[in-house]
């Protein structure tokens, strides 16, 4: 093929999703640092997404990365027009019809890598097919997926044992077999939903069937890219390569490529507030002081549960930025905020509607706190910056993720969220009360001994975090190791 003297050249195909595509243009920036050519595969209408971050990237840095787009098929599997991102559905329907789309990219795929035979493909765990198309072009094809050790062990636990099939009801707790730490999970809060839940019908059938794929194509692929970094979770990181046999590397966490304030300040969409004024709000506030609040770019939140937040904020009587997803249009403000709660809050209270510019928010030393849904990007973002988390998960991994927070690292307390929301959408069936808000905002931004303790341990990781990215770090050489050994195979 003549390789020998080409540059090492990766294709990126992460799925259409801001939590997808982030760490994975990361990632692709991280690469060119290290002499690879980088090109990310996406579709048209999540071009722009990317095309900032690269135009930025190429001319602070002149690094070789690049961007080819392959048709979305919107109207074949009649889904709205513009709905080529996980971040504009409407409706669950949105979301099996979404599935769909991903499984008919894989000839256009084909024909990107027919046209530039690049020496490699990361490709989205959503595209378990991607495995079978690098084989037919000889390249190796590593897989991501956007989450830790932790809950990729877990994972596999649970398809090889099903401790969740021995067990009577949905709130019976299991223990994860054949783990280094005791976990207690509950049917309610796991991924492998189909054995006894059918409520949610033809979602659940197309989610695991894309869930089953992903695992024997996983298990067939040249291996997986982790962002996560070896010092955060050292005995999953042991048991998913040594126990379990999957090969992997650990490379993060890629947000920290992120040096400049600009960068981390329009890392991803456009803010829905100015970073000055944002900074300033903060500059303004004690070390340590504000609580941050951020549910990921997913979840849908009905209004008597943003009710319950606001309430349990103002009783909480801390200082906080909430970020509020767009999807609430100002005239409705007053039917999810008590009545009066802008007014009583001003000075105290930041509230963001939209897109929050989080990295540069977290980094801040004002804040003091964490409330997260347990996203691994947001969760991963919250140890870098060395932050006690409240933990929300809602559902995908999420659970799996608070755990590790929770009981494996010991920085984080749980709200008392104890099973999943219904396909990403509110439920008011299931509410979390103001009083559980209140009592674990405080737990983490008090001084008390708890909360001294949980600091000094998430601010030890965070020193980690910057360490394994740096010269001879951890993830450093991680992926030093991985690049060098792509480019003996492509020679």
């Amino acid at each position: 093929m003549g390789s020998k003297n080409r540059q090492l050249h990766i294709f990126f195909f992460p799925l259409m999703a801001p939590g997808h595509m982030l760490p994975v243009i990361d990632m692709a920036r991280l690469s060119t640092t290290q002499g690879v050519k980088a090109t990310i595969i996406t579709t048209p209408l999540n071009e722009p997404f990317v095309a900032k971050t690269i135009e930025r990237t190429k001319t602070s840095s002149g690094f070789n990365i690049d961007i080819k787009t392959i048709k979305f098929p919107t109207v074949e599997v009649g889904l709205p027009e513009g709905c080529e991102n996980i971040d504009s559905f409407t409706s669950v329907e949105n979301c099996a019809s979404f599935l769909t789309a991903l499984g008919m990219l894989r000839q256009p795929l084909e024909q990107l890598l027919q046209d530039y035979r690049p020496h490699c493909i990361v490709a989205d765990m959503y595209f378990p097919w991607a495995t079978d198309v690098a084989a037919k072009f000889g390249i190796p094809r590593l897989v991501f997926h956007v989450t830790s050790f932790f809950s990729l062990s877990t994972q596999v636990s649970l398809e090889v044992y099903e401790p969740h099939k021995k067990v009577l009801s949905d709130s019976e707790p299991f223990v994860i077999p054949n783990f280094p730490d005791e976990i207690k999970l509950t049917r309610m809060k796991i991924l492998i939903v189909h054995q006894f839940n059918d409520k949610e019908g033809v979602l659940e059938t197309e989610f695991t069937k894309v869930l089953k794929e992903a695992n024997e194509a996983e298990v067939r692929s040249y291996g997986v890219v982790v962002n996560s970094f070896y010092e955060l979770e050292p005995a999953y990181a042991n048991h998913y390569r040594k126990v379990l046999g999957r090969k992997a590397w650990h490379i993060g966490p890629v947000s920290l490529c992120n040096k400049e304030a600009e960068d981390k300040g329009q890392r991803g969409q456009e803010s829905s507030i100015d970073e000055h004024e944002c900074l300033k709000w903060l500059n303004a506030k004690n070390s340590d002081s504000v609580v941050y609040i951020c549910f990921g770019s997913l979840a849908n939140l009905t209004d008597s549960q943003l009710m319950e937040i606001a309430m349990g904020l103002e009783a909480s009587e801390q200082q906080f930025i909430w970020v509020v997803k767009k999807g609430k249009d100002e005239k409705e403000e007053e039917d999810w905020l008590p009545k009066g709660f802008k007014k009583r809050m001003e000075g105290r209270g930041l509230i963001i509607r939209g897109w929050a510019p989080q990295v540069l928010i977290l980094d801040h030393e004002a804040i003091g706190g964490f409330v997260t849904h347990c996203g691994w990007n947001s969760t991963l973002e919250g140890v870098t910056a060395g932050l006690p988390m409240v933990t929300w998960p809602m559902f995908a991994e999420q659970f799996y993720n608070e755990k590790l927070v929770t009981q494996v690292l010991k920085i984080g307390v749980p709200v008392g969220a104890d099973r999943r929301y219904v396909n990403m959408m509110g439920n008011d069936a299931y509410i979390i009360k103001k009083e559980a808000i209140e009592n674990a905002v405080r737990r983490i931004i008090m001084v008390s001994e708890e909360a001294k303790e949980m600091r000094s341990r998430a601010k030890a990781l965070g020193e980690m975090a910057r360490r394994a990215m740096e010269k001879g770090g951890s993830s450093y050489s991680d992926l030093n190791a991985l690049i060098e050994e792509l480019k003996i195979l492509s020679g």
